[in-house]
Parts: C-alpha cells; structure tokens; sequence
C-alpha cells in the first residue's frame, strides 16, 4: 500500500484536537453548501439526528461535543483513527459501538470530492443517522458479524454497507429521501441520487452512462451483496428502503446466511463501466 497523502490529527490527553484556523474555514464552507444541498432530500432521521448534534458552522467540532449525544440517544460514540486502518480493527471498533472517524479535513484542492473517508464525510455525512435506533442497531451487528467473518465474506457484507449505510435511500410520504453518508456528504451525488428510474432488465452499463442518471431497486440484501461497485463514480443502481425499521429487522435476521446465498448465486453484471481494460476483460470485475 502507497503512502497516504493525509495524516490524522493526535487528540490530547483529554480528546481534543488542534484544528488550525484554514481548516477551520474548509469546514464551515463544506458545512454550508452540504446544509443548503440536502433541504428537502435528507430522510427525516437523519434531520432529526442533525438537530440533536447541533454541529457548529464556523469551526471544526471536537468528537467529544459528539459523543455527548451520541451516548444519550444509542450509546454510540466516536473514535479517532488514523487515515486508514485494517478490516479488524474496523469491524471491532463497530461491534462495540464505536465508529472510526479519521481526524484529518480534505483540502481546498479537493474540496469537491476526495476518495479516502475524512473527517467531513465522517461527522457530517454519518453521525446523524448513529442517533437512530435502528440504524445503530444494524451498524453495530454488521461489526460483529463482520469481525468474525472471513476475507472473503467481508467482501459481500462490504457490498451490503456501501449499498446501505453509504448509499442508501429511503421512501418517505413526501417522496425518495437518503440516509446513506456518502451521498449526504456529497453535493454532486445528493443531486445525482434522486433523479433515476426503476431498474429496467435491458438496462446496460453503457445505456445507465449514457442516460447521466441512476437506477433504483427494492432494498434486498441478498441482491445488494451481488452488485459490484466502484467507489470513483456516480452510483449507477441505488437499493431503496421502505422504512428505516428495516434496518433493525435485517440486524434481527441470519445475514451470513444471506452471504452464503450471494455466494452461490454468483455477482451481477456490473451497471458501472470498467476502469481499465484489465477489468473490462475480467467480467464481474468487483
């Protein structure tokens, strides 16, 4: 693994972090522009979780003020991290309600998109939703489920978080709304998310490019664990919940059987196109 170009920030003894006045500044105009793209496209839980943090504008927030809330609503907190860390320590740190949170801030330069996780996409794209019941309980059951599976089976229950708790969307009576962080944290891809269709069989990696919107299907996680993705591009296929209880249910439910199942079926073709023709060659290339 290269050299990441970002190095977490140290907390003190006392869990505070020295956040210097410029990224001070790239915070509070991340933090402005997501507030103003996500009105009226957020789910209503992630709203209400956003309301009880009570996330400052103007300066980077201190994990601690987080975890103050976090603890009251599901005994959920934060843990500083570095940049990046293994699948084990991840896993572990989900199962005992502890979500990883690397204490770095994008720069100016990539201000619009980053692919390494930082502190923004952590903090404002996640921690709202950890104040649902619901949605902590499938988080900290996918830890556990997680630490204890192999490589390989990770690489399923991989499929089954990006497709819900980094991308997921949610029906509401007011219409399509997202819980995922990874769209929430996102200006483009808050935009992008809710202007598809109904996945269609004809549907190709080349006709879902060419239309410049995604595709939507029923929240199955079985057929969420087959769906290849790539972490570079627009989501071409977003799975839709019918109710955030749904999550709660799932966390109740034999998900490693659901592994075994997605296994056996073997993975879709991908709906996204191929980053070199090394994959394009290989099929099912993720």
């Amino acid at each position: 693994m290269g050299k990441q170009k970002y190095v977490s920030k140290k907390p003190d003894p006392q869990g505070h972090i020295i956040w210097e006045s410029e990224e001070d500044g790239i915070w509070r105009d991340l933090v402005t522009r997501q507030l103003a793209c996500i009105q009226g496209r957020a789910c209503q839980a992630y709203i209400d979780g956003l309301a009880m943090l009570t996330l400052p504008t103007q300066r980077v927030p201190q994990l601690h003020e987080i975890n103050q809330v976090l603890k009251k609503a599901t005994g959920w907190e934060c843990v500083a991290v570095p940049a990046l860390i293994n699948f084990d320590r991840f896993f572990s740190l989900l199962s005992r309600k502890q979500f990883p949170v690397a204490t770095f801030l994008r720069t100016r330069a990539e201000f619009d998109y980053l692919q390494e996780p930082d502190f923004f996409h952590e903090v404002f794209g996640h921690c709202a939703m950890l104040t649902n019941p619901a949605f902590a309980a499938f988080t900290q059951k996918y830890g556990q489920l997680g630490y204890q599976a192999s490589a390989s089976e990770r690489v399923y229950l991989a499929r089954l978080y990006w497709f819900s708790v980094e991308f997921g969307l949610l029906k509401q009576p007011d219409g399509l709304r997202i819980y995922g962080g990874g769209i929430l944290s996102s200006p483009g891809e808050t935009l992008y998310a809710l202007g598809g269709r109904p996945l269609l069989s004809g549907d190709t990696a080349e006709s879902i490019l060419l239309s410049g919107s995604p595709r939507y299907k029923p929240f199955d996680p079985v057929d969420m664990m087959r769906t290849p993705y790539r972490i570079d591009v627009m989501q071409p296929v977003y799975f839709i919940l019918d109710d955030i209880a749904q999550l709660y249910e799932l966390a109740q439910q034999d998900m490693m059987s659901m592994v075994s199942k997605a296994r056996a079926a073997g993975l879709h073709v991908p709906l996204h196109p191929p980053r070199n023709k090394d994959e394009q060659q290989a099929g099912n290339y993720v």
